[in-house]
């Protein structure tokens, strides 16, 4: 999809894997005409949910993580890379915390880092991590970043609504679209399950503009 914006977003496009159309633009007229699927808007626009690279790229990557993903941490730095080097795509990261409590933990220090326009510094040193997470090295892991773990509890206790209806909604989506684990992308309005590589990211950025 071509600038793909709010506007745009909700006037246009489908999603596709291997061919299949999962999502339309915008909701049936009846609801019993098929099961409702979040919209584009939904799920690229959440005015809750981070937003990193360019606010205003032409293109949008949004990621469906978890911070003990091996694939997702592997998946990372390539990700990044090819995020700054485009510099026109914004990149929507869907903390989705499948992999037990610490995951949950984790998610939620970095979305109170969030409130504290800290998550790109979270997202990276949680991403960097090595292996199963605990409290412990989750904590440790951020304060060695720069970060105080305790004004990130606060900070998310005191966005509690926001944060675990984003949490929620995050689920949701990747329920609606099948999603069978961590990490998958969704580039311009196709589902990419499991990593990418950097052709592969750079290939469907291209596709996505059309």
């Amino acid at each position: 999809m071509t600038n793909l914006t709010r506007r745009t977003a909700l006037t246009g496009g489908l999603l596709a894997l291997g061919g299949t159309t999962l999502w339309t633009a915008t909701r049936p007229a009846r609801a019993q005409e098929q099961p409702l699927r979040p919209t584009i808007d939904e799920v690229m626009f959440d005015p809750a949910n981070p937003v990193l690279g360019n606010p205003e790229g032409d293109v949008t990557i949004v990621e469906f993580f978890d911070y003990q993903c091996p694939y997702c941490k592997a998946n990372h730095p390539v990700l990044n890379e090819v995020v700054e080097a485009d510099g026109n795509v914004r990149l929507v990261m869907k903390d989705w915390p499948i992999f037990g409590a610490p995951s949950v933990r984790a998610a939620q220090l970095a979305l109170g880092a969030a409130s504290l326009d800290a998550y790109l510094t979270a997202n990276d040193a949680l991403m960097a991590t090595e292996g199963r997470l605990d409290d412990t090295l989750i904590e440790e892991t951020l304060a060695e970043a720069g970060l105080d773990v305790a004004a990130l509890d606060a900070a998310y206790g005191e966005n509690r609504d926001k944060w675990d209806g984003l949490i929620t909604r995050n689920g949701a989506q990747a329920a609606a679209f099948q999603l069978r684990g961590t990490p998958a992308f969704i580039i311009g309005t196709v589902i990419y399950p499991g990593a990418m590589d950097k052709a592969g990211l750079e290939n469907a950025v291209a596709m996505a503009r059309g």
